[in-house]
């Protein structure tokens, strides 16, 4: 089990959700947590519960990562990043503009890969960070129980995530033990918009809460697993892919 006792940790959007989750149970373990969220007021709230520390930024802006690394770092090194701001977003491909488009992207790619180019500026030599990236089941697949949803846009941004990750493992792995959270359906408050009571969500959609997605999380870092999802049906989900590529191998005659 790692030890978080005493050491700084910092969770983006940990205003809500599994952010927040995370920041509780990080703190459980004795971390001091840095809460860092869009949403000033919530940030305050959840860091005044477990004395921690907040701070607003806007990971849409591309200098607030280096800045909030910086801010964050102030009171002492981060033993942990966890990268799990990000946002969803419903709408057709065919129907997608430039703008939104990249506003996704921006917050639910570029400002991880930002905040993990400036914490490994900051480690000192010889000192190994440690960096969680939320990702989503959607960045492997395209599930079932979504399709029809319009996540295209959503998806890509997290799929260009976890290839990032994948690179960011083998380029920094003197630097950075780096670790992709893969969240199948979680109760955030974006599931809540649509679903006010987690009880009536229908059975197949394997529904968790949020603080059994932080325990899941901690528990992969904890045994060194660099993917660590929440679902068994996650595996199921990848198969069509698997198997499309390896029928185009068989058919194209490919040794």
């Amino acid at each position: 089990m790692i030890d978080y006792a005493g050491k700084r940790v910092l969770v983006t959007g940990g205003a809500s959700g599994i952010g927040a989750a995370l920041a509780r149970a990080l703190t459980l373990r004795g971390a001091a947590v840095v809460v860092a969220d869009v949403q000033a007021e919530a940030a305050d709230e959840v860091a005044d519960s477990i004395e921690g520390e907040a701070i607003a930024c806007d990971l849409t802006d591309p200098e607030a990562p280096a800045r909030l690394i910086e801010d964050a770092a102030r009171g002492g090194p981060l033993a942990l990043v966890c990268s799990n701001a990000g946002a969803g977003r419903n709408k057709r491909l065919l129907k997608e503009n430039d703008e939104d488009a990249a506003r996704t992207f921006a917050l639910n790619y570029s400002a991880g890969l930002k905040l993990a180019q400036a914490y490994a500026a900051t480690l000192a030599s010889g000192v190994r960070g440690r960096m969680l990236f939320t990702a989503s089941e959607n960045s492997l697949s395209a599930p079932a129980a979504v399709k029809g949803f319009g996540l295209g846009t959503y998806a890509a941004s997290k799929h260009a995530l976890l290839a990032a990750a994948e690179w960011l493992r083998d380029e920094a792995a003197a630097q950075l033990d780096v670790h992709l959270l893969l969240p199948g359906p979680v109760y955030t408050p974006l599931v809540a918009k649509n679903l006010p009571d987690p009880a009536q969500a229908p059975a197949g959609f394997h529904l968790i809460m949020p603080e059994r997605c932080a325990d899941i999380a901690l528990r992969g870092m904890d045994l060194g697993l660099f993917y660590i999802p929440t679902h068994r049906h996650i595996a199921d989900d990848m198969q069509p892919r698997l198997r499309g590529v390896a029928d185009a191998i068989a058919q194209l005659g490919l040794d």
